[in-house]
């Protein structure tokens, strides 16, 4: 049998702290009570998971409602993000580093999962972008903000789509082992989205609608 890529649970529970903590951020910044603070700091913790095992793979319960820790640690993001906001902001560049990351690692769980859930490889690719910019995608829509998944701007998506291809041609085409094929991924692609950070690459806008004359 196959050994799967596994991110360590260490890892995720950090991740899921942090992005918790910029669910908050968010939720204080639009004056958001208590309810609302922990509801943002939950999905941006967890919602690609949620989506990953709630809307597509659909077997049994979403793996972050079966482990109550994940619970715990989104509450924890919330004290945090309340008490010591001023603090966190500080923290921006580290968690950018977390997320580029993440990124990798959340896309290339995305893939495998659905993969072994029987999906398409065109399918697993897009839960894996799901799975791994769900959480954002989630607090956009809930706090009625134009999702950043749709607009121009660094590439974040991108790089996303890029690693869960990598992914896929390396574990289906090149036979590798899915754990060493999902270090390879991740690690190519938080290159990718730190270089994007550094040099600000960025997607154009298709098409520019012409201003109407005064």
């Amino acid at each position: 049998m196959e050994v799967p890529f596994q991110i360590p649970i260490l890892f995720d529970l950090s991740a899921t702290f942090f992005f918790g903590i910029t669910g908050a951020l968010v939720a204080l910044r639009r004056g958001y009570d208590i309810v609302g603070l922990f509801a943002l700091a939950f999905v941006t913790g967890v919602g690609g998971g949620l989506l990953r095992d709630g809307l597509f793979i659909q077997q049994g319960p979403p793996a972050v409602t079966t482990d109550g820790r994940y619970i715990v640690v989104v509450l924890l993001a919330s004290i945090v993000g309340l008490f010591f906001h001023n603090w966190v902001k500080r923290l921006t560049r580290w968690i950018a580093l977390l997320d580029a990351i993440g990124l990798g690692a959340y896309a290339v769980v995305g893939v495998e999962k659905s993969l072994a859930a029987g999906l398409s490889l065109a399918a697993a690719v897009l839960v894996g972008i799901i799975n791994a910019v769900g959480g954002g995608l989630l607090r956009d829509l809930l706090v009625r903000d134009e999702p950043l998944l749709l607009k121009p701007g660094q590439f974040y998506t991108l790089a996303a789509f890029a690693g869960c291809l990598l992914f896929v041609l390396l574990t289906t085409y090149f036979k590798m082992p899915a754990p060493r094929a999902g270090l390879i991924t991740v690690a190519a692609t938080f290159v990718f989205r730190v270089l994007a950070i550094q040099f600000n690459w960025r997607t154009p806008p298709l098409y520019r609608p012409e201003t109407p004359e005064e």
